[in-house]
């Protein structure tokens, strides 16, 4: 069974996610594949033609390869304001800069911008420059069916609104228990957001990522919320 209908899912490690449609539309989630010990080699020798570029925000693990990818692939990067001034200022002309609460409506999907709670500085020549506001993502494909990506967030209330207003049926939620939500409060988070569906990611690429699909599924134990755990490079 697919994942979502509509769409095949390739997990590349961490938190970079490769999303093709069956509208033959290619959207890549935070492009980090280089760096990234979890993706697999065939990735970071290319990942072809892009269509949109989404962004969450700007440490190293999520925009590392962001520049070159958004040169090669011809995908539009949609991003924060801030960020996309960063971009700008890099040489990449095909940016769509928003803000949360805004919709991007590229190529037939549409990419709504939702809150995350997260840092978001941008290492930039060994200064840290000031990269806007984290952010998640609400995608929704051609046939209207959605999935959520967090990006790197902790839990917060509005997840609930997140789920009122957008009604995403997968969602992809960090559990390292460092940067981000551990597995306990990614349950909560899947069950805030009312997803049938969460795929755990940002978790095991290094040791100090402590958080494992097997403790989100225990404490997701009797909620009739499916953990799919995705293995890097197998499309779902």
């Amino acid at each position: 069974m697919a994942l979502l209908e509509g769409a095949s899912f390739t997990w590349l490690g961490h938190a970079t996610l490769l999303v093709e449609t069956a509208g033959g539309k290619r959207i890549l989630v935070d492009p980090w594949v280089k760096g990234n010990p979890a993706c697999p080699q065939a990735f970071k020798e290319s990942l072809g033609r892009l269509d949109v570029i989404l962004v969450t925000h700007a440490h190293f693990d999520h925009i590392g390869d962001a520049l070159e990818v958004a040169r090669t692939s011809g995908g539009t990067v949609v991003c924060s304001w801030e960020l996309a001034q960063w971009f700008n200022s890099k040489g990449v002309s095909q940016v769509f800069d928003m803000n949360k609460g805004g919709t991007a409506e590229l190529e037939g999907i549409k990419a709504h911008m939702v809150h995350a709670d997260h840092s978001c500085g941008i290492l930039d020549g060994g200064e840290v420059l000031y990269g806007g506001e984290a952010c998640g993502w609400v995608v929704e494909l051609e046939n209207g069916t959605r999935f959520y990506h967090s990006g790197d967030t902790g839990p917060f209330g509005d997840m609930r609104l997140i789920g009122e207003l957008y009604s995403p049926s997968v969602a992809f939620l960090p559990i390292d228990g460092r940067y981000n939500m551990g597995p306990v409060e990614a349950a909560w988070a899947a069950r805030a957001l009312g997803v049938t569906r969460v795929v755990p990611i940002h978790w095991g690429t290094f040791p100090i990522l402590l958080g494992t699909p097997a403790q989100l599924r225990e404490a997701l134990k009797g909620t009739g919320i499916e953990v799919v755990e995705l293995e890097p490079g197998k499309p779902a």
